[in-house]
């Protein structure tokens, strides 16, 4: 496991601009890195301040931990996130870097790091939408700040592989832990539980690697070929830009038009004919994403301005 584990800590390492590759654990999906986190927090109930449109996975278990009594939950709009935050009333803060319906882009986590303290708050950004999607660096404000991810988006690495960096000082004993957190102890006599120093004091039990392999080779394969996050980026941003000077959906909003800012890696448009289209789309082969009332259109690597000018050729015979 060393050799691959260290690998991948490397590539996300660089990618993030992180000080130390240590402070990288891995598991098989972002919840299990949530519910250690959550359950270190000595609080109770836990007073959690998050945004209005965060994912299912985070959304659901929230819901539940509040109907249980377990959290104090309050939502706000991601405008007001970090002045919300900056009243000191919650013990975790937590935001997603790339909303994943809407496409906003988070501004202000150096401020919401200002905020952590490793007695709380704790501010824990989802990267889901943004690792390997936006140049990210967390180089000023890695020490004060959890960051979790994984490979099923544009890391192409599949399911299985997820990633948490853990800031030291920060819950150094999550009460919710697994064998794999005491690897370097095992040889301890039975009722000693210690905890790696380093960020593998998040780790669970037993996992398929084989994610890691995809990511190691995903990552090998990216650098040889010169296709960075950058370089993939700005490719995606000129098929987005071609495609809304075009005006192909004049009906439906665009909620994350683009302004020169980070952005991410698809267009979502409002519209109650959004379900109608995409079925449209999906009759023509064409792969879109619908949330409710709001269409997911994702660029990507893979293509090129044909296949713009194919999408916007279907999308007016809908019309």
């Amino acid at each position: 496991m060393g050799p691959v584990w260290e690998k991948a800590q490397s590539y996300i390492a660089a990618e993030l601009h992180l000080p130390d590759p240590q402070t990288i654990a891995f598991a098989p999906n972002t919840h299990d890195f949530l519910i250690r986190i959550v359950s270190a927090i000595p609080a109770l109930p836990v007073r959690v301040l998050t945004t209005d449109g965060e994912f299912h996975s985070f959304r659901r278990q929230m819901d539940r931990w509040a109907e249980n009594g377990e959290v104090i939950l309050e939502r706000v709009a991601v405008d007001s996130l970090v002045d919300r935050a900056s009243t000191g009333d919650h013990d975790l803060i937590f935001a997603s870097q790339v909303l994943f319906n809407s496409g906003t882009v988070l501004n202000g986590i150096e401020k919401l790091a200002d905020i952590a303290r490793p007695e709380g708050p704790w501010v824990v950004i989802d990267g889901y939408h943004g690792f390997m999607a936006l140049d990210t660096d967390l180089s000023e404000f890695a020490t004060n700040i959890f960051y979790m991810s994984g490979g099923y988006k544009y890391a192409m690495a599949g399911e299985g592989v997820c990633f948490l960096h853990a800031p030291t000082g920060f819950a150094p004993r999550p009460p919710i832990t697994g064998w794999y957190a005491a690897f370097d102890d095992l040889s301890l006599p039975p009722g000693e539980i210690e905890y790696a120093p380093d960020g593998r004091r998040f780790l669970g039990s037993t996992f398929d690697p084989s994610g890691l392999y995809r990511f190691n080779a995903v990552q090998a394969m990216l650098s040889k070929e010169g296709l960075s996050t950058e370089v993939i980026s700005n490719h995606v941003a000129n098929l987005q830009s071609d495609f809304i000077a075009q005006d192909p959906l004049p009906g439906m909003m665009l909620l994350n038009p683009i302004d020169g800012k980070p952005h991410a890696r698809f267009l979502a448009y409002q519209s109650p004919n959004a379900s109608a289209l995409h079925a449209a789309l999906t009759d023509h082969k064409i792969v879109t994403d619908v949330r409710g009332d709001v269409l997911r259109i994702g660029f990507a690597i893979y293509h090129d301005m044909s296949d713009v000018e194919r999408l916007i050729a279907v999308m007016r015979e809908f019309r």
